[in-house]
């Protein structure tokens, strides 16, 4: 028997996941014309996932999308239920049982590998564990970060490169207006960072990063942009083949910075293409001590190949910034080679009622705003679903059941109240201290402030 939707018997919908796309996945069910009650599931006690978690703490304007996000799980169509583990807290078979329809949109966590040796040497991570230190997420909180390296590589060309290195360019002062977390403000106090070097494969009409965090590193107190002409320098033919207008203001900046005389700041920011790194070096110790890279040129198709020209750069530290990926969720089908949910314009492949949207969704591409296209597309067939009679069901869709159902296994769920319990604590001491907020990164803590 379908399910049919009535006033007295709402569409249940669990969302997994309280980043971007899941609440935008909310918003579009609310906008809808069913009776709807949602849920939102976050593993963290705190929501907006990569806003809060992502996003560098310098651009706060990107920030503000969260008064949106607040006015969708305020609404009391809407429950926001944080620090609640899916597969253990709540399994696969918990959410088929209470739920209509369950939406995934969990993100891509993880990161993709260089796949050269010496990746896991001391002093070798991904950038997304970097974000995730300076950030105050939870899993990073207890991370000791010694910035005691003097020379930086960071490989890639696309803004989250951009944000780490900015973040290691920046004099702490710069950052007291962030609401970066306190332990890396305190330890960037310390850091003996005097270069950093960002790494293309190709050249820079192939750079994914945006003009505005390009500019950026011309604006800095205590660091300069250094770019190498020849390395940027373009024929006729590649010339004319620069239609975007994001790359050729691009362009524009890297030949400003090349042609800019150096003003001896402490710090240096080299911007380089046409490398790629073959080996990270050890230094005898099990540490970083180098990262051999290869030159390269374009071919006719415009992939990097290599010329045989090597050179190493004297870095101490080497984050790899070259893709992100999604992670398995227990239960849920998963596409290894792709790092997504295989899924047919959002429904879950081979499943009914199960939908998916956001990067684990369609992998990571776009920016925050790109998320509410894409998850308002899954809605719109997960409605075709319900209004085409295809959803049987859910045997036990009520809020007290799976209320029930957690309380009997323990888990202390974090509502939005609670939340915003905790948002006034940490703006309050921020302000307090003439900064926006200051972030509270352990669990237990987060736990600890509650409503009341």
């Amino acid at each position: 028997m379908s399910l049919t939707v009535t006033p007295e018997r709402p569409l249940r919908v669990a969302v997994i996941g309280s980043g971007p796309s899941g609440i935008y996945a909310a918003e579009a069910l609310l906008k809808s014309d069913l009776n709807v009650d949602i849920d939102v599931f976050d593993r963290l006690p705190t929501p907006y996932g990569l806003v809060r978690y992502g996003v560098a703490p310098d651009h706060l304007t990107i920030k503000s999308v969260t008064r949106g996000f607040e006015k969708t799980l305020g609404d009391p169509r809407v429950r926001f239920l944080g620090n609640v583990e899916f597969g253990t807290d709540l399994t696969h078979q918990d959410a088929l049982t209470h739920y209509d329809a369950i939406l995934y949109t969990v993100g891509a966590s993880s990161d993709r590998r260089l796949g050269i040796p010496g990746e896991d040497l001391t002093g070798s991570m991904s950038a997304t564990e970097f974000v995730a230190w300076y950030n105050g997420h939870p899993d990073a909180a207890a991370r000791e970060m010694v910035l005691s390296a003097g020379g930086v590589a960071v490989v890639g060309v696309g803004n989250v490169a951009l944000d780490v290195s900015r973040i290691l360019a920046k004099t702490t002062q710069e950052l007291r207006s962030s609401d970066i977390a306190p332990h890396a403000l305190d330890a960037l106090e310390h850091s003996a960072v005097k270069d950093v070097w960002i790494l293309g494969r190709r050249g820079p009409a192939q750079a994914a990063f945006t003009t505005k965090e390009l500019r950026e590193f011309g604006e800095l107190h205590e660091s300069e942009p250094v770019v190498d002409p020849a390395e940027i320098a373009l024929t006729e033919a590649e010339e004319a083949a620069v239609t975007d207008n994001v790359k050729k203001k691009n362009i524009e900046v890297l030949r400003d910075f090349a042609a800019r005389e150096r003003e001896g700041k402490p710090r240096r920011v080299h911007l380089r293409f046409l490398v790629s790194p073959t080996e990270i070096i050890d230094d005898g110790t099990g540490h970083v001590g180098g990262l051999k890279v290869e030159r390269n040129r374009l071919d006719e198709s415009g992939n990097a190949v290599g010329t045989g020209e090597y050179e190493v750069l004297p870095v101490q530290m080497v984050l790899r910034s070259v893709g992100y990926r999604g992670v398995a969720l227990p239960g849920v089908p998963f596409d290894e080679r792709r790092g997504v949910i295989p899924n047919e314009e959002g429904r879950v492949e081979g499943r009914v009622g199960e939908y998916t949207a956001g990067w684990i969704k369609r992998g990571p591409s776009g920016v925050v705003g790109t998320n509410r296209k894409d998850a308002t597309d899954t809605v719109a067939q997960l409605l075709a679903d319900v209004h085409g009679g295809k959803l049987p069901g859910a045997a036990h869709p009520t809020r007290e059941a799976v209320d029930a159902l957690l309380a009997g296994r323990n888990v202390p769920v974090y509502s939005f109240a609670d939340w915003q319990a905790l948002d006034a604590h940490e703006v309050a001491t921020g302000q307090a201290e003439g900064r926006p907020r200051r972030k509270i990164v352990h669990r237990e803590m987060m736990l600890g402030h509650r409503q009341g």
